[in-house]
Formats: C-alpha cells, structure tokens, sequence
C-alpha cells in the first residue's frame, strides 16, 4: 500500500479514535499529504477537532475543512438568544478582555472589538466555540498595540530557541515589518507548526502573522 493511500487511511482511523468526533458523515480525500475533509457534523466543536485529528496524522502537511456544520434540532437557538449567550460567555471568561463583542446570525457568530494580545483574540473564540447552536465563528476583532515593538523577531527566536516541540537544527527564520510577522523555513508535524506560530502571536506588539512555514511531515 503505497504512503499516498497510507495517509487517508491514517487519517480515516485517528477520525474514529478521536472520542471528540463523530465521523459517521465525515469523508476523507488526501492528494500527497493535502486532505480535504467533506460532509457534515453535528456542532462547532467537532468542526474544530477533526481538522485537529487530521493535523496530527504523520504525513499530512495542509488540511482543508470544507465540513459543514448541521445542527440537531435541540442544538438551534435563535439569533437574540444565540447572542446573548455569545455575549455573556465573554463576559464570564477573565481571559478576554472588556469590549469584545459577538453578533448571531443563523447559527454564525461574528466576534468583534479590540484586543491587545493574540492570545486574548484565541480566547474569545474558545470562550464561544463550545455554545450550542453556534455553526461557525469569524474573527473580526483587532489588535491595537500603541507602541512599537522593539527586537520582537529576536524575542520569537529565543521563544522558539526554548520550545521542547522546536528541535535545535530548525531553520525556521522569524522576520519583522512593522507590527507584522512572517515566518519561513520548515517544520516537521502540525504540532511544532502551531508551536512556532503560537510563540509568534505571543510576542507583544504583534498585530499580525504570516505563515510562510512549509511542513514536511
């Protein structure tokens, strides 16, 4: 069985081992290590977790969610009641800050406002990505830093230098114009990916990050 066909199955499989998703309605294509993921599941949250049951199959170098999200019929809420809910989860979460607002339609949450770290934005999703009756997030939240950041690809580097997940040899290259990051070079697995960009968003004075990064797998 050639390495092409290998992947998919691998893929198939850790889709069923993964107690977070139902992969009944869940259909796998992979093409040289890039997999699309097609059909439907039942909530957000597994929308999220297949594609990360995906990522962390060797081998698998871009994944492509074109699932859709069907909800059951005690999973719908209304778009007042959905907001609402959005709303006051933010609230209720010490991790992201006051003035981040989110709006329902249909199922889809918009989340908007302003923050100064990507980690608050990352926050704000996760606080909304688990309420029933959400069928997708979109970030429009910002990020205003009213400084500027001083040696931040420097302070990247020495963050990567430290991760356990980043090996010695990494010719992961960290460059900096303006509030804006760009990262190239090559990671071996979706985990050291989402290491290096996640020390990325951590930088202070951030506002943006461009993964050029290429994985291996």
């Amino acid at each position: 069985m050639g390495r092409t066909k290998d992947i998919g199955a691998a893929v198939e499989a850790e889709l069923k081992f993964d107690p977070l998703v139902d992969d009944a309605d869940i259909h796998v294509m992979n093409v040289t290590g890039d997999v699309a993921l097609n059909g439907t599941v039942p909530d957000y949250p597994q929308y999220l977790a297949a594609a990360a049951a995906a990522q962390r199959v060797s081998g698998v170098q871009n994944v492509y969610n074109h699932l859709e999200v069907v909800l059951p019929e005690a999973g719908f809420r209304d778009d007042a009641m959905l907001t609402t809910a959005a709303n006051n989860a933010l609230a209720l979460d010490v991790t992201v800050p006051d003035g981040v607002e989110a709006t329902a339609s249909d199922g889809n949450l918009t989340l908007a406002g302003t923050v100064s770290f990507g980690s608050e934005r990352a926050a704000a999703e996760r606080a909304v990505a688990g309420l029933t009756g959400v069928r997708n997030v979109r970030d429009d939240i910002e990020i205003s830093y009213d400084a500027d950041p001083v040696d931040v690809d420097l302070h990247v580097q020495e963050a990567l230098g430290r991760s356990a997940l980043v090996p010695d040899d990494s010719d992961v290259a960290v460059a900096t114009k303006g509030s804006t990051i760009t990262l190239t070079g090559h990671v071996r697995t979706w985990a050291e990916h989402d290491a290096v960009v996640g020390a990325a968003w951590m930088a202070r004075g951030v506002i943006d990050v461009r993964d050029d990064l290429t994985i291996t797998g």
